[in-house]
Formats: structure tokens, sequence, C-alpha cells
């Protein structure tokens, strides 16, 4: 699409104006017929009071007229009289002018004004459109932290046998491979389900998604419930895949649900927020089963520790599925942006999902981010995943402390979430802070894997703190970035790619790391991860800031200004015209 403006004019002189509907602009005497003559908007009429009789000419360009009041009334472009003096004329903000077909005014990311001079093709006049109306509704906070809750009971079930490896190793009798993969399940499931789920979520709405998700989560924990038992691993894995598919649904929402509730100031404070909550239930997975679960001998003492833990998950999953069921509301009455009345106002019989997909494979910046924000947060999954390995081979007998130096890293990372979204609210700079947070989390990285092995875990606490401060701090920043090199297409669709190219690399870093670990040393295994940060990192540096959703919002800023002072001054209107025009 491109986009072109009609520019009116209004004039003080007593000149009489004429129009007429299109089915009658046949009618004999009322207006000569149409020629191929164009004429410019720019043409100057007389405003000096001489009043000689002019007739009409008619102009397949840029042409004025005075439109009726009736509400729909189509008008035939026809040329102004004009006196022998010229004079700079004004635009009358009450003048609409489309092109070749009638379509409805939306300010748009590619919007923009042309100068006088410009042509335009024989169309219609129409009334020009209501002002945009906007509202932000408390509600919207109670929706996002009821999404945050669900999203936090899902990802505590991903470290939740990680982080006490050693323990259910012992109890299932089962190596550390099968463990790790318990874990990178998670990462593993959600990816085939992407495509379904970013169907789910363009047809069915956010609260079907969060509905779906928070229905998995509760029905893999309550599988979870039957398998506290020495030989029931298979059923222990069983459920742990159904819980990993709610993964694939609840990380596809934030973005998409800051865009529908928030205002422009805040959405990306609501993205960090509903990122947070999953890596705020990643941080008691890492706490809880330490301290749930101790390390006795005795199995049966063992099984019945694990069997209350189960529970515990299961009745929180369960009361959260019940909310959303009652509570969660799909979106706002009124949008809460200039931006999303617009994406509102897209036909619903013009999107195509298998189009926006493509669309979106062909947008350069946004597939350069695909894979630095794979790289970066693929990392964070192997280190998370592995991290209870690197602690107890170096610092043996510290199982809680392994899962508290988790704990750090996530709280740590939860904060630099938040702050990074409140920044990005205040400066807009989204790559800017995302190429610096990314290089942050280059640094963390060689801090963390220099320091690990010098034996002083207090040390470590400090360091992974670090490197979770910004390599957390990272994802909201990927989310928001990607919907403003995607805009106008659904935020759910880029962040579901998004998650999906993190989960392949989660899946190929934690297994590499793993085997680099067995065959030399935690070392060489932090040293693999930190290459890719290094890459990725130069990669992010590439990426084109092409902020559409930002741009979308201040010409649909200045056009609702420019008709709001044209009535005196004159204002140029944009409006959205095939480009074959």
């Amino acid at each position: 699409m491109v986009s072109s403006c009609c520019v009116f004019s209004v004039f003080k002189s007593n000149t009489t104006f004429k129009t007429a509907p299109l089915n009658d602009c046949s009618e004999p005497g009322m207006f000569p017929p149409l020629t191929s003559h164009d004429r410019s908007a720019g043409d100057k009429y007389a405003d000096m009071g001489q009043r000689g009789p002019v007739a009409p000419r008619a102009a397949s360009g840029s042409g004025c007229a005075r439109l009726s009041r009736a509400a729909g009334a189509h008008f035939r472009t026809v040329e102004m009289p004009r006196s022998d003096t010229s004079e700079d004329h004004r635009a009358d903000p009450e003048l609409w002018c489309e092109g070749r077909a009638s379509k409805p005014w939306a300010p748009g990311p590619l919007g923009r004004g042309t100068s006088f001079g410009s042509r335009w093709d024989v169309g219609t006049l129409r009334p020009g459109p209501p002002k945009a109306e906007t509202k932000l509704y408390r509600r919207r906070w109670a929706v996002l932290f009821l999404f945050s809750a669900v999203s936090a009971s899902n990802g505590l079930m991903r470290p939740q046998y990680g982080t006490i490896g050693n323990i259910f190793m012992r109890f299932y009798s089962v190596d550390s491979l099968a463990i790790d993969w318990l874990s990178a399940i998670h990462l593993l499931a959600p990816a085939p389900l992407v495509l379904p789920v970013l169907w789910l979520l363009e047809n069915g709405g956010i609260r079907d998604a969060v509905l779906a998700g928070a229905a998995f989560n509760c029905a893999g924990a309550w599988i979870k419930i039957g398998s506290a038992g020495p030989t029931l691993f298979p059923l222990t894995f069983l459920g742990q895949l159904v819980c990993s598919a709610a993964t694939a649904f609840v990380l596809c929402v934030p973005a998409r649900l800051a865009s529908v509730w928030f205002g422009e100031n805040e959405a990306s404070t609501a993205c960090s927020i509903g990122v947070l909550g999953h890596q705020l239930g990643i941080a008691i997975g890492f706490l809880v089963p330490p301290i749930l679960v101790p390390n006795v001998d005795d199995v049966d003492e063992l099984a019945h520790h694990i069997s209350i833990m189960f529970y515990i998950t299961a009745g929180v999953a369960t009361l959260l599925f019940i909310l959303v069921l009652i509570v969660f509301q799909e979106r706002p009455e009124l949008p809460p942006t200039l931006a999303q009345a617009t994406a509102r106002s897209i036909p619903a019989e013009d999107y195509s999902y298998t189009s926006s997909i493509l669309r979106l494979l062909r947008n350069r910046p946004f597939n350069l981010l695909i894979i630095t924000y794979g790289l970066n947060v693929g990392c964070f999954y192997a280190v998370g995943t592995l991290l209870n390995r690197m602690i107890i081979e170096r610092y043996p007998g510290e199982e809680v402390n392994a899962g508290r130096i988790g704990l750090t890293i996530v709280i740590a990372g939860m904060v630099g979430s938040l702050i990074c979204g409140m920044w990005l609210d205040k400066t807009k700079t989204y790559k800017q802070t995302t190429l610096a947070v990314y290089f942050m989390s280059l640094v963390g990285m060689i801090v963390y894997a220099s320091t690990l092995n010098l034996g002083h875990l207090w040390v470590v606490f400090v360091t992974a703190g670090f490197l979770g401060f910004f390599m957390t701090g990272y994802l909201p920043l990927g989310f928001e970035f990607a919907v403003e090199l995607t805009y106008p297409e659904c935020e759910g669709t880029s962040s579901g790619l998004l998650n999906c190219c993190a989960q392949v690399f989660g899946i190929i870093f934690t297994i590499c790391q793993g085997k680099i670990i067995d065959s030399f040393d935690t070392l060489p295994g932090n040293i693999f991860l930190c290459v890719f940060l290094l890459i990725g990192t130069i990669m992010t540096g590439f990426i084109k800031s092409d902020l559409r959703r930002q741009n979308a919002n201040r010409v649909a800023k200045a056009a609702e200004e420019r008709l709001m002072s044209g009535r005196d001054y004159g204002a140029t209107a944009v409006i959205s015209e095939p480009d074959d025009l």
C-alpha cells in the first residue's frame, strides 16, 4: 500500500461552489464532462473579492468540492471556479478525498502525506473519519497478573527435577541424561506446537490460548501425582511432557497481551511483567524442590516428600485454571492506543495467517532478531538446565545452594526484565538497549565461566546474579523489539517464532554443553556458550531499527492534531490508497 493525500482549499471570497452526487453528475448543465486534463492541488484561486464568472472545469487530478453533510454521500471531484487574481489557499479539514474506490480512513505505519502538486485520479469525496476513541481500563492489571500467575505455575515445572537431579536419579534409578531430558522436554515439545498455537491465538484469541495453557499445565500436574514411585519414571515423563505443551501457549502471550490491553507508554513494562511471571516460576522451581524433598536414604520417605511436592503444584495449577475460566477477559471494549485501533480496523477477511507468517519470514531485520534471540535465550536455557550439574561437580553436597544460585539468576533477571521494560517505555531506544544488554550478557557469561572454578561459592552467587540480570532481562527486549519490527502483524506470531527458535537452540546447546561437560570440564562447556553469545552480539549490531509501531502512533497523532487545528490553518489528511494509483 502506498499512502497518498488530498489537499483541499477554503476560500474567503463569495464564490459559489457546486457539487452533485455521482448518480446525478450526468445531469445536463450540471457540470461539463470530465476530460483527461490533470490539475495540481497547488493551483491558486482568487481571494480579492473579484467575482467574475468563470465556468467550472472538470479535473481528474486533485480537485476540490464542498462536501454535503449527508452521511455516506459520494461526490464527483470537480474543480472550483477561479477568478483573475491568485493567492495561496489553505486546506479545509472538512473535505476528504478518496481515489477510485472508497476505503476507510486509517492512520498506518506507512502513511505519509503528499505536498502541493501531487496528482490524484478522479474519485469520490466523503466525510472525514471520527476521532479514534481510546481508553485504559483498571482491569488490565488483573488480567496481566492472572496470566503471570499461570505462566509462573508452568515455569516452575521445568527445573522441578533438575534442581534436585541427583535425588531423582537415585529415586528412579536413571542416569543424568534422563533427568536432563525432563527439563529439556520443555524446550523440545513447544517447537512443533508453535504454528497451531499461533493459529489459535489469531483465530481464538488471548483468552483461548491462556485457557488452553492452564488446562495442559493442570492436567500434567495431576498426571505427575501418580508417578511418585521408583518404577514410574515413564509416567512422570508423560506428565512433564503434558506440562511442556502448556509452555507453547503461555510464552506466545506476553507481547500480544501488552499491546491489546496497555497504553503506548506502558506496553513494554507490561510485557516485562508477563515474561517475569514465567521467570518467577523458574525461580520457585529452583527454590522449593530442595526444601520439600530432602536428600534422605529411605525410598518410601523420599516418595512421600515427592508426592507432597506434586500435590502442591497440582492444587495451584487447578486453582489458576478455574480463575482463568471465570475471570480472564479477551480484550477491552475500547483499544488502548491509536495503533491498536488501527489494527482493529483491519477486516478479518483481509487477514491471512499463512500470509502473515510468510511476510514475517521475508522481513530481514526480524529474521536477524530471530537468530540472535535464539542464541541468547538458548544459552540461558542451557545454563538453567545444567546448573545443578555444574555446581555439584565443583561443590559436592551443595544441592540446596545450587538451587539458591539458580534462584539468584532468575530473581536478578526479573529485576533486569522490569528495568529494561520501564527503560524502553521511557526512551523507545529498542536497538540500542537490546545491543547493550546482549553485550553485557556476553560479559556476564565470561565472568561466570572464569569464576566458577575458584572454589568460593559466594563469588558464584555474585557472578551468576550478574549473568541473570542481563541474560533474563533480554527476554522482554526481544519480544518488544520484534513487535516494533513486524507491526501490524500479530504480536503473538512474532513472539511464537522467537520462542520456537530459542527452544531449538536451547535443546542443541543443552545437549552439546552436557556432552562437553561429561567429556572435558565445565569451563570448556561455558566457553562453548560464550562463542555463540559473541556471534549473537555481532549480528544484533546489523539489525535495522525500523520501529513501525512507534511510527504508526506518531503518524496517527500527527493526523489527529492536524485535523483539530486545520479548521483555521489548514490540514493534510492521510488516507490509504492502492499502490497502482
